[in-house]
C-alpha cells in the first residue's frame, strides 16, 4: 500500500509540475516570438541582410564575452563575417518568458546552434538571450539584447 501511495504522489508531482511549466502565449506574445523566429531563421539560412532587417537603427547588443555593448554597424560586420565563414547545421530556440509593455517587448529564451566552419569543423554554442524589441508599424525590431553561450 505504501508503494501505491508513493507512486500516486510521484505521478501527481510529475503531472502538476509539467502543467505548471507549460505556458500558453497570448496572440501578442506569439506575434513577438514569430519575429524572433524569423530573424533566427534568416541567420540559420545564412541570410545576414534578412536577419539585419529586424535590427533597429539604434540597436545596442552586449554579448557575454564582450567587454562593452556593440552598435548595429559592428554587429552587422560580425554577423556577415560569421555567416561568410560558417554554415548553420542545427539551430533551436526556445522561449522562456515574453513580456510586452506597449510598443516594447522583453523576451528571454534559450538557444542551441551548431555551425560548421570552412575546414568542416563543427562548433556548438548553447546559451541564453534576452532580446528587447520595439514595435515599428507591424514589425517588432530588435533594439537591444544581451546574452550568448
Amino acid at each position: 500500500m505504501k508503494k501505491f501511495k508513493l507512486m500516486i504522489v510521484l505521478l501527481c508531482i510529475v503531472v502538476f509540475s509539467t502543467s505548471f511549466l507549460a505556458q500558453e502565449w497570448t496572440d501578442a506574445q506569439k506575434e513577438v516570438w514569430k519575429n524572433i523566429e524569423t530573424y533566427w531563421k534568416s541567420f540559420e539560412q545564412g541570410d545576414a541582410d534578412g536577419m539585419l532587417s529586424y535590427f533597429h537603427e539604434n540597436y545596442k547588443g552586449w554579448e557575454n564575452d564582450s567587454p562593452l555593448p556593440n552598435g548595429k554597424a559592428t554587429t552587422e560586420k560580425e554577423i556577415k563575417y560569421f555567416l561568410q565563414n560558417n554554415k548553420i547545421v542545427l539551430n533551436q530556440i526556445d522561449p522562456v518568458a515574453i513580456e510586452i509593455y506597449g510598443d516594447f517587448a522583453f523576451v528571454h529564451y534559450y538557444f542551441d546552434t551548431t555551425s560548421k566552419n570552412a575546414e568542416g569543423k563543427d562548433n556548438n554554442q548553447k546559451g541564453r538571450w534576452t532580446d528587447i524589441l520595439k514595435k515599428q508599424g507591424n514589425k517588432w525590431m530588435l533594439i537591444g539584447d544581451h546574452g550568448g553561450g
